[in-house]
C-alpha cells in the first residue's frame, strides 16, 4: 500500500510538472505569436468600432473605422459623417481597440492598395479635401494628381469646388507628411 501511495504522488507530481510546462510553453506561444503582429493588423480588426487616433502633427482623429488597406485607414467622423482617410504611417496611438486583430492580407493585389491607390480615388472623385500635414498644419483644395512619392493639391477654399476661377494654386505635397485627408462637403465647409 505504502509503494501505491508512493508512486502515485510521484506521478501526481510528475503530471503537475508537466501541466506547468505547457501552460509556460503556451504563454511564450502566445507572446511570440502577438510579437509578428503589426499596429495595421490590430486597427484592421475594429472595422464598425469607434477609435480615436491620435496622430503626427498633433492631429487626433475620431470616428468608425470602415475600411482599411495597405498603409491607410478610413474612418467616418460623427460630425457631418465626413470621411477621413488616415496614413497609418502617421498614426501614433489608438484608442477603443478590442482584442480582435485581422489576419494580414498578403496577397499582391492588396499590397498594391496602398495610400498612393486611395489617394489617386479622391483625384478621379474630384472631391474638395482638407489635407493636414504631420507638422501641425493643413491645406485644402482638391487632389489633382497623385505622383510616386507626392500629390499635388489645386488649392481652393474648403467650402469651393475646384474650378479655373477659385484655385489660388497649386501645391506639391510629400505623401510622407501626409497625416489625413479629410473629405469636405462644398457649401457647408
Amino acid at each position: 500500500m505504502r509503494w501505491q501511495r508512493l508512486f502515485a504522488d510521484l506521478q501526481a507530481e510528475m503530471e503537475a510538472e508537466e501541466v506547468a510546462a505547457e501552460r509556460a510553453e503556451d504563454a511564450s506561444r502566445a507572446r511570440l505569436e502577438f510579437g509578428g503582429i503589426r499596429l495595421a493588423d490590430r486597427i484592421g480588426g475594429a472595422v464598425g468600432r469607434e477609435l480615436v487616433l491620435r496622430c503626427g502633427g498633433g492631429a487626433e482623429l475620431r470616428g468608425v473605422l470602415a475600411e482599411s488597406g495597405s498603409g491607410w485607414v478610413l474612418l467616418v467622423e460623427a460630425a457631418g459623417s465626413r470621411e477621413v482617410l488616415v496614413a497609418l504611417a502617421a498614426v501614433r496611438a489608438v484608442a477603443g481597440l478590442e482584442r480582435t486583430t485581422a489576419v494580414p492580407d498578403e496577397r499582391e493585389v492588396a499590397q498594391r492598395l496602398d495610400l498612393r491607390w486611395a489617394l489617386r480615388g479622391l483625384a478621379r472623385d474630384r472631391s474638395p479635401v482638407q489635407v493636414l500635414l504631420d507638422d501641425g498644419g493643413a491645406v485644402t483644395g482638391t487632389v489633382d494628381r497623385v505622383g510616386a512619392d507626392f500629390l499635388e493639391l489645386a488649392e481652393h477654399a474648403p467650402g469651393e469646388f475646384r474650378r479655373e476661377g477659385v484655385v489660388r494654386g497649386v501645391r506639391a505635397v510629400a505623401i510622407d507628411a501626409v497625416v489625413a485627408v479629410r473629405r469636405l462637403t462644398p457649401g457647408l465647409d
